[in-house]
């Protein structure tokens, strides 16, 4: 048993070390983005919103001060149920050209969100659609940035950087280093031409593009996956049509979770999407990292417990897990000007063991806690 044991943790070691080593491959095939073309088509920047009265007038105010022609974009801001006074926030831009539009849903569903930017693409003038988030903000250049290398690539969806900054505690810090190791993921399967995820408060897609691929319809049944599950609509058919925004002008900043229940919640909140890939290959990959990681754990505790061969096994390839994402996050770090994050690597490599076996289970059973709501 200790050989098995062994033998296949090591074995799985060598698949994962193959595998981000690939994906460090595709984040340097992306280009980095210089373009900065005066845009041609019209845009719609869309916010879903709820309950964001302390944070959202910072995010409107980022969006209205780029230098972008203002005539050749709008925002509008769906307010989805709030309790507090977001809507009121937002009339109050109203003057400033800021719609606002308000979802009176009678009838529970699983996801508003969805409906929410469904509603206000169907209402939008825009040829491109931008989303975000209502807790981000951004610099003056990133609306002419994304858009620029959109139009002159003839992208059908562009994903570009999200990255977490005014961090207030230790724990939030590690949270941005491990989120520039999920966005390096996204980016670098764009770059292997095998796009397999994004986030949706960077995202932007055609408008046309949207409605040919029948909206959120086929996943609308998941409270989440606005972003990356339409994405693995659009590169079913088009994948070479997807592009990543590599530009630290592109970036879109936005906040790690205060405290761990929220961050267990939010990582529930994703891994249930896990499941849900029609594209196989996806989940199989997801699969095998997750039992990567399960052997890995399954070796400190049996090794502390039973037999010091399962340490050694442990602590061999652990040192190899740091030492490859050390290669593939440094130059993320770089990137975004996060470098003092690598000293976290070692702790953060060790800990998401623990956490990637247990949000896997917790993901994929029950429901979990989302704006105040109880959804799956």
């Amino acid at each position: 048993m200790i050989l098995s044991l062994s033998f296949i943790t090591i074995i799985l070691a060598i698949v994962y070390i193959a595998l981000v080593l690939y994906m460090r491959k595709g984040w340097f095939e992306i280009p980095t983005v210089i373009s900065n073309c005066l845009p041609v088509k019209r845009i719609s920047i869309i916010i879903a919103a709820r309950n964001e009265e302390n944070g959202i007038a910072r995010t409107i105010d980022a969006v209205l001060n780029q230098k972008f022609p203002p005539e050749q974009f709008e925002l509008i801001v769906i307010d989805d149920h709030s309790t507090d006074r977001t809507s009121d926030v937002v009339l109050s831009y109203a003057h400033r050209g800021v719609q606002l539009i308000q979802l009176n849903e009678s009838n529970k569903l699983n996801s508003y969100k969805k409906l929410a930017i469904a509603k206000a693409i169907d209402l939008c003038t825009g040829e491109i659609i931008v989303t975000t988030d209502a807790d981000c903000r951004m610099g003056e250049n990133w609306l002419m940035t994304i858009i620029s290398y959109f139009e002159t690539q003839d992208l059908y969806l562009l994903s570009s950087p999200v990255v977490y900054s005014e961090e207030k505690s230790f724990f939030e810090r590690l949270q941005t280093l491990e989120f520039l190791y999920l966005i390096g993921l996204g980016a670098a399967g764009i770059g292997n031409k095998n796009p397999t995820t994004c986030n949706g408060a960077n995202l932007a897609y055609r408008k046309d593009i949207f409605y040919e691929m029948g909206g959120f319809a086929g996943i609308d049944e998941l409270a989440s996956g606005d972003d990356e599950l339409f994405l693995h609509k659009v590169a079913a058919k088009y994948p070479h049509k997807i592009g990543f925004c590599k530009s630290t002008d592109a970036v879109v900043y936005t906040d790690a979770k205060p405290t761990i229940r929220s961050f267990i919640s939010q990582r529930k909140r994703w891994a249930s999407k896990s499941t849900k890939y029609k594209n196989k290959a996806i989940v199989l990959l997801g699969i095998t990292i997750w039992l990567f990681n399960f052997c890995m754990l399954t070796c400190l505790i049996v090794g502390l417990f039973y037999h010091y061969s399962y340490l050694f096994t442990f602590l061999v390839v652990l040192i190899a897990k740091i030492i490859v994402e050390y290669l593939f996050i440094q130059p993320l770090t770089q990137f975004s000007k996060r470098e003092e994050l690598m000293r976290y690597l070692p702790i953060l490599s060790s800990f998401h063991i623990i956490y990637l076996v247990y949000i896997g289970i917790l993901g994929n059973i029950g429901k979990y806690d989302w704006k105040g709501r109880q959804v799956k």
